[in-house]
């Protein structure tokens, strides 16, 4: 609304010369203006990204982004998640500004962001341009192994303003880590293939997420000489690399009363003879909740 001198202005004369400079002045407040610091980080994508010096409404784009920022006690300046959001349990109570390959722009636009995060392999990378043409900074990680979790963590705490709690985070977790390697030291590994599909026989490789857990909890995964991160493999490459046992997903579409049925399956000892461990969802998200299923699976391989 315009204030009464707008309106009436000092009369016919001066009004003409000093009604436009109020009109201006009027509009102004009625816009809230941030008078934020800014800086420039680099983001994992090894882009050059301004963002606030005090970031206070956030959107995560994925899921692990979401963890590592409750992680680093940054809750209560993230405005809204994506989809399939599960840890911690208490940002399921965020909105969700939909799916992580097609977020809803007018939802984002909505909430005024001034910061998005994202993840250049999960993001569209088209809806992520438009926002950085519309001017919300984006900041992006891309974590690889548990030592990305670690690094993707520390960078979000320079970005975000957090440098302190990320540096406590970052210690809590290598500590755990440590504590894993040392409770597995000298025990058996155990040789394990994961099948992620049976028919096309799909698998991980070296460059999966989950080869680096399997090999920090005292296991090795037959297919970690394997470049590609989810590699198809024969067979018969399966029955001739002889793992002592699956690694299965809880829960998943495969099951090990399936393949017991399956042709080929049907005859590698680890399947007859229903040696099988599991892991969770968690395993799926480069975040400190990724800590929690490598505790668990070292004491499944090593109770």
């Amino acid at each position: 609304m315009l204030c009464s001198g707008c309106v009436r202005g000092p009369g016919r004369a001066g009004g003409a010369r000093m009604r436009r400079p109020l009109l201006l002045l009027c509009f102004l407040a009625a816009v809230p203006v941030q008078c934020l610091a800014n800086r420039i980080v680099i983001d994992e994508a090894g882009r050059s990204v301004t963002v606030p010096d005090h970031a206070h409404r956030v959107i995560c784009l994925t899921p692990s982004n979401t963890d590592s920022v409750f992680a680093l006690g940054a809750a209560n300046d993230v405005v809204a998640v994506s989809d399939y959001v599960n840890y911690p349990a208490e940002a399921m109570k965020k909105p969700s500004v939909g799916s992580i390959s097609n977020p809803s722009m007018e939802r984002i636009l909505s909430l005024h962001p001034d910061l998005i995060l994202g993840m250049p392999n999960l993001n569209d990378q088209a809806a992520l341009q438009q926002l950085q043409r519309l001017g919300i900074p984006v900041y992006l990680t891309d974590p690889h192994g548990i030592a990305g979790i670690l690094h993707s963590v520390s960078d979000l705490g320079h970005a975000l303003g957090r440098e302190p709690e990320a540096a406590a985070v970052v210690a809590r977790l290598q500590q755990r880590i440590d504590a894993v390697r040392a409770a597995v030291k000298g025990k058996p590994v155990v040789s394990v293939f994961m099948p992620v599909s049976y028919d096309p026989v799909l698998t991980i490789g070296r460059g999966s997420f989950l080869t680096d857990i399997i090999e920090v909890a005292g296991g090795h995964s037959i297919t970690d000489d394997l470049q590609e991160e989810w590699p198809r493999i024969s067979m018969e490459a399966v029955i001739a690399r002889a793992p002592q046992a699956l690694l299965m997903m809880r829960g998943g579409m495969i099951s090990p009363d399936i393949l017991k049925t399956r042709p080929g399956w049907d005859v590698l000892p680890a399947v007859r003879a229903g040696r099988v461990y599991f892991v969770d969802k968690r395993v799926n998200f480069p975040s400190p909740v990724a800590i929690d299923a490598l505790e668990d699976l070292a004491k499944q391989f090593h109770p």
